[in-house]
């Protein structure tokens, strides 16, 4: 992830945007057929514009936002940038509003103006709406313009400018004007380049009201050409937010008129005081009375600290039931949540460490973010980067992080939406602290097989037996869930060759745990033989349908959330008067600073077919600079298990 931070004095008094021009289309937008830098775009924005203001209105300052952009639709898949929703801003006490709404649809010289009576709101969250339109008459060639402003009394909420998105753009400009009453931090992320960079001072540029002095503002302008367009839909992706193309600010310090100030960014000395006094955090880590008598009740405690601590995690787990919810700041109650069975992630992992805790285990509550959600900042307390809660247990000098609410999770494993690189240990009897996610690396799935060949019948017969291990355990326990045996192994055979069918399926359940996931089945396949001779593909169970890795470049990196192998093992018995007439080519490979490695093997020995297959990623992330070498390293063992042909024949 790149991005840069610039703390600064920031100064909105908005050059006042009179200058709200409806962007004008020319004869070069509509001959515009197709966009070279990226030929697949079906559309693409040509110009964009924002300017953001602080202005006296009715004898009070509101933060105004004004945005105007031209797009080009190349085809019908484009069609839907011409469905425009304008986010807004509500609590109890007050609300963004937007109004001065301009659209209009030009098909060469034809002009469709957007009709006012089209323009509707529509809530969506308890703190958000969205103003909506669609422009019309749209066709394959057509180009949208639209502009609006957005009135808002939140000046938390100068929330940036993306200048990247789903599709390219050849010109996208941010302008600001910031009085100096306002204190922002601001972040450019994304590691593009700017073509524009500038900041100025304006002196005596806003008038904050009768009786006050007027103040200087910062004059800023950040601009960005030929931006490609961001694909957030990719496999093996944190969070978009995370390194999307685009400029963050953030309200440290307002410097109120009457002379006094309020800080919004705090240190973290004073976000731990706080959460030590909160109801939902602080005073629910406080019930070791209530958990303690659950200890006892339940006779959980152990000689060795470590049973113990898998004893009250596995309690815990099949205790709860999970609602679904995160529930981290607010909706707390733990003895509630405990006693009715069900809660949120909060309730869940705090009665986790309220009864570790209980057992003088040491245990701390660890906030984090999801994959989903975002990497949180690190240069200051931002809590609402946070939105997640587990247990981190200190246990005989190792450490293991803890979340109870997923049945499948094995103790000292997080589920998969929790591995997101670090998150922030509020020990409340000493400082917080940051604390790295480690993700466990033994992750694998083993198949070894032995089959031989009966001529007589045409077929091949075989046993094969498939281990799983670590998150590859967890992964396939969730795969059978609800699936019934029969749709299970069809899934298998559909996978597999033609003629390929399981006999004698069985789960070892006895070898089995909740790390490790062992199967074994007979195997036949039919109509081997033709006219005396066997083509087969000796990879009769493949890891990869196909290789997720499609683009031809990727700005952001891989993030695989584990590392991870795979093995594959057969030998095939040949049977006399048959031989071996061909074989696939050996292959090797390995990512740089052998961070991966795969090998493909075929041989003959002993009147025996040996096949093996090895793939390993020893590294769970990548930097977007090696995206190429994975590609080509992912589309090497896609090959491998798709082409690889053993040729058998009668003498």
């Amino acid at each position: 992830m790149r991005f840069y931070h610039f703390p600064f004095f920031i100064l909105f008094g908005f050059l006042a945007y009179s200058q709200n021009n409806h962007p004008k289309v020319t004869q070069a937008d509509i001959d515009l057929k197709i966009y070279e830098q990226d030929t697949t775009a079906h559309a693409v924005v040509l110009y964009e514009k924002g300017y953001f203001d602080f202005q006296l209105l009715n004898r009070q300052i509101y933060l105004v936002k004004s945005y105007e952009i031209k797009v080009k639709i190349f085809d019908d898949q484009g069609f839907e940038e011409a469905n425009i929703e304008i986010p807004l801003y509500h609590n109890e006490n007050a609300k963004e509003t937007a109004y001065d709404i301009k659209g209009m649809t030009h098909n060469g010289m034809v002009k469709t103006s957007l009709n006012q009576n089209d323009i509707f709101q529509e809530d969506n969250s308890e703190n958000w709406s969205y103003q909506k339109f669609s422009l019309p008459n749209i066709k394959a060639g057509s180009i949208i313009t639209y502009s609006y402003k957005v009135k808002s009394p939140f000046f938390f909420n100068l929330n940036g400018w993306n200048f990247q998105s789903n599709i390219p753009k050849m010109y996208s400009e941010f302008n600001a004007v910031i009085p100096g009453m306002y204190f922002y931090n601001r972040s450019l992320y994304g590691g593009l380049p700017l073509a524009i960079k500038e900041t100025s001072i304006k002196k005596s540029c806003f008038n904050p009201g009768p009786g006050y002095p007027v103040v200087d503002c910062e004059v800023i302008k950040y601009a960005m050409k030929d931006i490609p367009a961001f694909y957030d839909k990719e496999q093996y992706m944190l969070a978009p937010s995370n390194y999307i193309g685009r400029l963050d600010f953030e309200l440290a310090t307002h410097y109120r008129l009457n002379g006094s100030k309020k800080h919004y960014t705090k240190s973290w000395k004073s976000v731990d005081s706080e959460f030590r006094k909160d109801k939902d955090i602080g005073r629910q880590l406080a019930k070791s009375t209530f958990f303690e008598k659950q200890l006892q009740e339940n006779n959980l405690q152990h000689a060795n600290e470590l049973e113990s601590a898998k004893n009250i995690f596995n309690f815990v787990k099949k205790h709860f039931t999970w609602n679904g919810k995160f529930g981290i700041y607010k909706n707390i109650r733990v003895k509630e949540a405990f006693n009715k069975k069900i809660g949120n992630i909060g309730e869940i992992n705090i009665s986790l460490i309220n009864m570790l805790n209980a057992a003088d285990i040491k245990a701390n509550l660890m906030m984090i973010s999801t994959r989903e959600h975002g990497l949180p900042k690190k240069s200051q307390p931002v809590i609402t980067d946070f939105n997640y809660i587990i247990a981190k247990a200190d246990i005989n000098g190792k450490t293991y992080l803890l979340d109870a609410s997923d049945t499948f999770t094995a103790f000292g494993f997080l589920p998969f939406r929790s591995l997101n690189h670090y998150g922030r240990v509020m020990d409340f009897k000493e400082d917080s602290y940051w604390f790295d996610i480690q993700p466990q690396t033994k992750n694998k799935v083993v198949i070894r097989g032995n089959a031989s060949l009966y001529p007589e019948l045409g077929e091949i017969r075989g046993k094969i037996r498939e281990i799983n291990q670590g998150y590859k355990a967890i992964a396939k326990y969730k795969f059978l869930k609800g699936k019934s045996e029969s749709e299970y192994l069809d899934q298998i055979e559909e996978s597999s060759i033609s003629d390929f069918y399981i006999e004698n399926y069985t789960l070892e359940k006895e070898r089995s745990n909740e790390k490790l996931l062992m199967q074994s089945y007979d195997f036949v396949i039919e109509n081997a033989l033709k006219d005396g001779t066997i083509y087969l593909n000796p990879i009769l169970l493949k890891f990869f349908k196909k290789n997720p890795f499609l683009k031809d470049n990727r700005n952001f990196p891989i993030d695989f959330g584990y590392p991870y192998s795979y093995e594959y093992n057969l030998i095939i018995e040949i049977p006399e008067k048959y031989k071996l007439i061909s074989l696939p080519e050996n292959k090797a490979m390995a990512l740089p600073n052998y961070n991966g490695m795969l090998e493909f093997t075929c041989s003959e020995s002993a009147g025996q077919l040996n096949v093996r297959f090895i793939f390993q990623l020893k590294n769970h992330y990548f930097e977007s600079e090696d995206y190429k070498a994975i590609k080509t390293f992912f589309n090497e063992a896609v090959n491998i298990e798709k082409n690889s042909v053993v040729t058998i024949k009668k003498i």
